[in-house]
């Protein structure tokens, strides 16, 4: 989600230490736990009315089937598939045969 290292977590743990001091650590990881499960819970309750103003047969939608960028992928990938299933192999030219030329075309 954040593609961040091990080395990173121990420099923000560090800076952390050093800005907020030991004594205050453990309260503001609290705080920051407790903010982080409120708005889980508040993602999970607008997803569920989402749901329930759709109608039932939306009743298995996911949040991320409406990202763009997933839809447009996802087309693509459809198109390319059905693009492979229509391919139709060209039968290949015989020892010393020439390619089919075109003189309109150049």
């Amino acid at each position: 989600m954040f593609d961040i290292g091990l080395l990173e977590v121990v420099v923000i743990a560090l800076v952390a230490i050093v800005v907020f001091g030991p004594d205050r650590l453990p309260d503001l990881a609290k705080q920051a736990a407790f903010m982080l499960r409120k708005a889980r819970k508040m993602a999970h309750a607008a997803r569920d009315e989402l749901r329930d103003e759709l109608g039932p047969e939306y009743a298995d939608l996911e949040l991320r089937d409406l990202d763009p960028r997933a839809i447009v992928r996802r087309h693509i990938i459809e198109a390319m598939e059905d693009e492979d299933e229509r391919h139709v192999t060209e039968p290949a030219l015989a020892e010393g045969q020439l390619p089919p030329y075109d003189v309109d075309a150049t």
